[in-house]
């Protein structure tokens, strides 16, 4: 079975990081979360939230008169898909090439190529 590939604009992110970081929220809690950095119609937010909704993103129960969105899909079911499509998309399937491309723009600063090396000996130790 082949895992549901997640790919979100980074408004539909942000929106997802919204509910993320608080478990659970409406429509007016998200549209506050947002405000500093978008200006966003509230009309706008709730369309997005229904939408993620039907993708499978989030659920909803109602509370009063509001819906109560919770996430379906965690944070790290959505990195990994959209990683994984990014390394299919431009790296034709190759994740290595991608870690190339960072270490070779310079992306990297001492501190993260050390976290990366860290990575990948604790990697190779679960793999022994």
């Amino acid at each position: 079975m082949t895992e549901p590939r997640h790919k979100l604009s980074s408004l539909q992110l942000a929106v997802m990081r919204a509910v993320w970081d608080r478990g659970e929220a409406t429509a007016q809690e998200v549209h506050a979360a947002l405000a500093p950095a978008r200006r966003l119609a509230p009309a706008t937010v709730a369309t997005i939230l229904t939408r993620l909704e039907k993708r499978g993103l989030l659920s909803h129960r109602t509370e009063g008169r509001q819906y109560v969105f919770q996430p379906v899909a965690s944070r790290d079911e959505v990195r990994q898909s959209m990683v994984g499509q990014l390394v299919d998309d431009l790296f034709r399937g190759d994740p290595a090439d991608l870690v190339h491309h960072l270490l070779a723009r310079d992306e990297l600063g001492p501190d993260e190529r050390a976290k990366l090396r860290a990575l990948l000996d604790r990697t190779e130790e679960d793999d022994a």
